[in-house]
């Protein structure tokens, strides 16, 4: 921008401050010379109290603000490296889950310039640099290197003194390379249209109206396992090339991207990006380039590829929707990739399909209500391994046999596996099928169960299972902090035989080896799995039949396809339906239900076998029958009476400190001036709960205690208060353990 007589003396910049080190949440306003020309999205270098800081430049006024401003010290970047709906997007998180913009705006920073850049002479620019006091001492500290970080820049030739020097272009920032937009992309032809049967016909013809008419609407696509909603979604993404658009395709864990990565690339050769947290920083920069290139239309990646920097979004999709590793919980923002992803949607003029054979019930009431358009693919499908799509079969769901343990031990069986699983196994082994033996990692922590009558302690107001804490030898809600003595002797039989459930996969593994020396085994969890790669290797290893037997966790239940597994095998069921959280039912039936359609996908019939002590829970029913509405109708009226989500939103706050007594003290503090925050100001629906030790009370040497705030919107009350260091803002957590 030019000077111009009439033009004001200065102009005035919004920024969010980058550096974690300002403790800053809030943006700022800093004043910058009409003369230049700044855009947001832009890098800056501005001051902060006696030192300086990088921030990000959100938004631009000409009227100067109602209180005095410091000026900009310099731009750091040419162009922006921010789109406005980004910009956009990050202001809603902030607000969503009561964060800071400038944390909200780091993950859609490009992977180089996520820090301070460093800084050198400008080309030529040397022996002017030797004509000033800073920049000889500039040329100093930097000897022979060809750039400092910005911070030890500043210390050499002074903060003004290097303010300066990048003003008058002697120094320049040096970035990683960052990526260009690219040139408008040309439409692909439409590929042959291939068989869809009719239920995902229809699911299909919605999807592509609303792409049609880039419209911001959302679709529940709810499919049995087996019922090919990948299918739809190559579909969906085929037509939103076809016209020119790029399309978001999410999974819920990194350990899943490897498949999804083959099928999309199969469809989309040359075209396919992966963004995940585990690539390298070099794997990480050139997706990022063809991506905002346009070179890569179709984005295939884990939570953070929701900030990837898709310039003409047509598309997104959210497989497995219902899952909890979609929630961001360590750092900040705690946010939720499938509500990112619905407003990424529309503020882009992109359809959202989230899918699950088990959405998560808050998702499926949305539905009933209409906020989503509701997608049924009610039967299997699927085709033969290498075959055509007009090979195609329609499958049945495997049978599910419930074992009751209790009838087990009675009848002298108390091993880890019932009669029935042993023989299941022996035949799978015989007959040379593939079989998953599943444990709920879960499942580790302790609760009081009785063996005789499957009677499980819990809190008479929460009706949440009460944790056992030997230090304090006291049955606890972790929800209201009630207290009480653990029973000698079981309150609903009277029976003596009390037991603290909890095995491990690999004490399976064993168990497996044991009666079955000859077996190849294979172990999927997270201590098998915690190279890089292993994910993959697993996957293509159980894959091409390399082991007999697969014994994992919650990685093997989420959406893999191998065509020769006829058995799964839930060891036990119940300790994650146990657990003193609000959504163990549902994530215990969502876990059986995912799991059980791992069998019988290829041509040969699946079983399921789940052992319990709990055979007539409802969660472990309706996963028996396949029945999800049965189940979601059981669980939301349990969430209605009691005001859990989606009737009533929910914020945990957790403080972690070495010294206990501080925590209690912290919390009531806390917790005492949110209630006369509500008294003066509302929400007036909002109730603060606790304080109440966390489930896990002390982790890496701090104690850890929470407040939990339920309201139909509770970021409001939590908007700008003055949380000290040491808290952490969980705002629709998907867990309160």
């Amino acid at each position: 921008m030019g000077n111009s007589l009439s033009a004001p003396p200065h102009r005035y910049v919004e920024v969010a401050l980058q550096a974690r080190t300002a403790r800053v949440g809030h943006s700022l306003t800093y004043a910058v010379p009409a003369e230049w020309s700044v855009a947001p999205g832009q890098v800056v270098w501005v001051p902060l109290q006696r030192r300086a800081d990088v921030g990000i430049i959100l938004g631009i006024a000409d009227r100067p603000p109602d209180f005095p401003t410091r000026e900009v010290l310099a731009l750091l970047s040419a162009r922006p490296l921010l789109a406005p709906f980004q910009i956009e997007l990050a202001r809603w998180i902030a607000s969503r889950y009561a964060c800071g913009v400038a944390d909200a705006l780091a993950g859609c920073l490009p992977p180089g310039a996520r820090g301070a850049p460093r800084v050198g002479p400008a080309d030529g620019a040397a022996e002017r640099l030797r004509e000033t006091p800073a920049g000889r001492a500039l040329l100093a500290a930097l000897g022979r290197r060809h750039a400092l970080d910005l911070p030890a820049a500043a210390r050499a030739a002074t903060q003004q003194g290097l303010a300066a020097l990048l003003r008058a272009g002697l120094v320049e920032p040096r970035w990683p390379p960052l990526p260009e937009r690219g040139t408008p992309y040309r439409p692909l032809e439409a590929a042959a249209a291939s068989a869809l049967d009719p239920a995902q016909q229809a699911a299909f013809e919605a999807i592509r109206e609303a792409i049609d008419a880039a419209a911001p609407t959302s679709f529940l696509l709810h499919g049995v396992t087996g019922s090919g909603k990948t299918h739809v979604y190559l579909h969906a993404v085929r037509h939103a090339l076809a016209l020119g658009r790029q399309a978001l395709v999410l999974v819920s864990d990194i350990s899943l991207v490897p498949a999804a990565e083959q099928r999309f690339a199969a469809w989309f050769p040359g075209r396919t990006a992966v963004v995940h947290s585990e690539r390298t920083a070099a794997e990480q920069q050139e997706s990022w380039r063809r991506i905002a290139a346009g070179d890569a239309r179709v984005v295939v990646g884990a939570r953070s590829a929701l900030f990837a920097p898709l310039g003409d979004l047509g598309l997104i999709v959210v497989d497995e929707e219902h899952e909890t590793a979609y929630k961001q919980v360590d750092g900040s923002p705690t946010y939720h990739a499938r509500e990112v992803a619905l407003k990424l949607g529309a503020l882009c003029g992109a359809p959202v399909v989230l899918g699950s054979a088990t959405p998560d019930v808050s998702t499926f009431e949305r539905a009933r209500q209409g906020e989503h358009q509701l997608l049924r693919l009610p039967r299997r499908y699927g085709a033969a391994q290498g075959g055509s799509l007009e090979e195609a079969r329609v499958g049945e769901l495997p049978g599910v046999q419930v074992v009751d343990l209790r009838a087990e031990l009675a009848a002298g069986n108390s091993g880890m596996f019932s009669r029935a699983l042993l023989g299941a196994l022996a035949h799978v082994l015989d007959v040379g099928d593939q079989a998953i033996l599943f444990l709920n990692r879960r499942g580790t922590a302790t609760c009081v169960t009785c063996r005789e009558c499957g009677h499980t302690v819990c809190c008479p107001d929460c009706l949440l299972p009460m944790v056992y804490h030997g230090d304090l030898d006291l049955l606890l809600c972790h929800h209201c902090n009630r207290r009480q003595r653990p029973p000698a002797r079981c309150p609903g039989c009277g029976g003596a035989r009390i037991r603290y459930l909890g095995v491990g996969t690999q004490r399976v593994e064993d168990e497996v080896r044991h009666h079955f020396p000859a077996a190849r085994l294979l172990r999927w969890d997270r201590d098998t799995a915690a190279r890089r790669g292993a994910h993959a290797r697993l996957w293509q290893a159980f894959g091409r039949g390399e082991a007999d037997v697969l014994v994992g966790t919650q990685m093997v239940a989420k959406a893999l396809d191998f065509p020769r597994v006829t058995l799964v095998g839930v060891v036990l069921a119940d300790g994650g339906l146990h657990l003193p959280d609000y959504r163990a039912a549902e994530r215990s039936f969502q876990l059986l239900t995912q799991v059980a359609g791992r069998a019988g996908r290829g041509a040969r019939p699946g079983r399921v076998i789940v052992q319990t002590y709990t055979p007539q829970h409802y969660a472990i029913q309706a996963a028996r029958q396949h029945d999800y509405e049965a189940f979601a109708e059981r669980e939301l009226a349990f969430r209605r009476e009691h005001a859990y989500p989606p009737y009533r939103r929910l914020a945990r706050l957790v403080y972690a400190a070495p010294d206990e007594v501080r925590c209690w003290r912290e919390c009531g503090r806390v917790l005492r001036a949110l209630r006369a925050r509500i008294a003066a100001r509302g929400p007036r629906d909002a109730q603060v709960l606790g304080p109440a030790p966390a489930y896990f009370r002390r982790l890496r040497g701090e104690f850890r205690w929470q407040v939990l705030v339920c309201a139909a919107a509770p970021e409001r009350l939590l908007a700008d208060y003055p949380f000290p260091a040491g808290w952490t803002i969980d705002v629709d957590p998907v867990s309160l353990l």
